[in-house]
């Protein structure tokens, strides 16, 4: 049976703040991605509807995510 370890508190303000650090990371990652590419990928993507980079920038924030996730995880 599963216990109600994850309710203690100790264990939840971990968790949160293990996300936050998450959510920080990527976003630091995001950002240095988008200053190293030659053109503005906001502007690509969305006013010029480029879904080719859309499809790579998708692929880039699931390894990036993936990436921090196994850092934060230890494994």
């Amino acid at each position: 049976m599963i216990g109600i370890e994850w309710l203690k508190p100790a264990a939840f303000l971990g968790s949160i703040l293990y996300a936050m650090i998450g959510v920080i990371i990527f976003w630091v990652c995001f950002v240095i991605v988008d200053k190293i590419t030659p053109y503005d990928l906001w502007r690509e993507i969305v006013e010029k509807q480029n879904k080719a980079l859309g499809m790579v920038v998708a692929a880039m924030c699931l390894g990036i995510s993936i990436i921090v996730a196994a850092a934060i995880h230890g494994g």
